[in-house]
């Protein structure tokens, strides 16, 4: 499905990722991205979605080398983003701009999106006028539009409540597998991803710590000693 091989990005001579190798074998699986502020979380999003130019190895979807592919290109393929802020555009019906979104990328399950993400009762309100929590909800609905095959979410929590993030991640669980795509996520409430996460990587200072189930990365000394701590 996703695969990285020697993935280095410096921005001058700062070092942001240094020689992370990373796969994500199959579809409809919920992959969490995790670390300390300044492991490279972003910067390994960027890369993969071609935002940022690597210094050093590859990136594969499919088995397609897309390194040198832009933005659009790798949207074409199947990849989608959602970023740390909104993306929903204020003053119009949330109903609206997914209805726009859906039309220029020919989706044809739009309903089932609407369904999936539980957004009915907010589809007729102004989008910036709802709840943050489905505010998040609708960016996640958004970067599903156009049947995606792999989607990266850059810290969807961001903001939210206990409760609405442990709410976010259920209906993200539940879409990866109705829908069949695989979603990378970076996310800093480390219970959410422990909880809801197929597989999690632990990055730090832009070197891959660890990557594999929870339960394999919540035991390993280097991520207990670099981000966990004793209480782990």
């Amino acid at each position: 499905m996703l695969r990285i091989e020697d993935l280095s990005v410096a921005y001058g001579n700062v070092k942001a990722l240094e020689g992370v190798t990373l796969e994500v074998a199959h579809r409809g699986v919920l992959h969490g991205v995790i670390g300390p502020n300044g492991a490279g979380k972003s910067t390994l999003m960027d890369a993969i979605t071609g935002r940022r130019k690597p210094t050093r190895g590859k990136v594969f979807v499919d088995g397609r080398d897309i390194t040198h592919l832009n933005v659009v290109q790798r949207r074409r393929l199947g990849m989608s983003r959602s970023f740390q802020r909104t993306s929903i555009f204020p003053g119009i019906r949330v109903g609206e701009q997914l209805e726009l979104v859906a039309s220029q990328l020919d989706e044809n399950d739009l309903n089932g999106i609407v369904d999936t993400m539980q957004l009915a009762a907010v589809y007729d309100e102004i989008a910036d006028s709802i709840a943050y929590g489905d505010q998040r909800r609708v960016d996640i609905a958004l970067a599903l539009i156009g049947q995606p095959s792999l989607m990266l979410l850059d810290e969807p929590a961001a903001g939210l409540s206990t409760s609405e993030t442990v709410t976010l991640f259920e209906h993200l669980a539940a879409v990866v597998r109705k829908r069949n795509v695989t979603a990378l996520v970076v996310e800093h409430d480390v219970d959410a991803v422990f909880r809801f996460c197929d597989a999690i990587t632990a990055l730090d200072l832009g070197r891959l710590l660890a990557s594999g189930s929870p339960a394999e990365v919540r035991s390993n000394p280097l991520v207990i000693a670099a981000y966990l701590g004793t209480a782990a």
